[in-house]
């Protein structure tokens, strides 16, 4: 479940980012959160994963209140947390199994059962012909896809995408609101962030 209850953020500038915003989310839920450039939207997904902290108000994760958590308890909550943004963080030095594979390294997993996995995630998104190629030589949609499937194999238990179809062709779009779609039946929170002028609805 997340919760805001009456946050504002406000940076040092006096930009106000979000003014007395009230929602929530129960566990499994699939929403979007749209407006123009310049909203706010990445400011929220930040205020969930604790990048950021609200000025006023709470938030709540799992019913816990977020902003009072001290930085030694940060990164386990952030292990709950799966975030995309536009610029991805995919290792430029490693090839794209490699980057998807990550988490599974961290997690002890045999590198046997990280071949297979990895290889089977990359093969349902049209990616193992390109297992072996570095980031940079992967278009954006093609980097878009290689980063979702590396924080899912993080299983969290929210999932963040920022402006997830940005910048992609339509087929690439297509096929990433479809697997989205796919996302939404599970018990996993989704929150996808789009712009007016990047919204397209899942297909299924």
């Amino acid at each position: 479940m997340i919760r805001f209850e009456n946050v504002t953020k406000r940076y040092s500038e006096g930009r106000a980012a979000l003014h007395n915003v009230s929602f929530e989310l129960p566990s499994g839920e699939f929403a979007f959160l749209t407006g123009h450039s310049g909203a706010g939207k990445s400011t929220l997904l930040k205020l969930i994963a604790l990048i950021e902290r609200p000025t006023r108000g709470h938030v709540f994760v799992d019913g816990r209140n977020i902003e009072r958590l001290v930085p030694r308890q940060v990164p386990q909550h952030r292990q709950k947390i799966g975030i995309v943004f536009q610029d991805n963080k995919l290792l430029e030095n490693r090839p794209a199994l490699d980057n998807v594979a990550l988490p599974l390294v961290i997690a002890g997993f045999s590198r046997r059962e990280i071949a297979r996995r990895t290889r089977a995630a990359l093969d349902q998104v049209g990616l193992l012909n390109k297992a072996d190629t570095a980031p940079r030589r992967l278009s954006a949609g093609e980097q878009q896809r290689a980063e979702i499937l590396k924080v899912l194999f993080h299983e969290p238990e929210v999932l963040l995408l920022d402006e997830p179809t940005a910048g992609l062709s339509a087929k690439e779009t297509n096929g990433m609101t479809d697997k989205i779609a796919e996302l939404s039946e599970k018990r996993t929170i989704l929150i996808v962030a789009v712009s007016y002028t990047h919204l397209t609805l899942p297909t299924s």
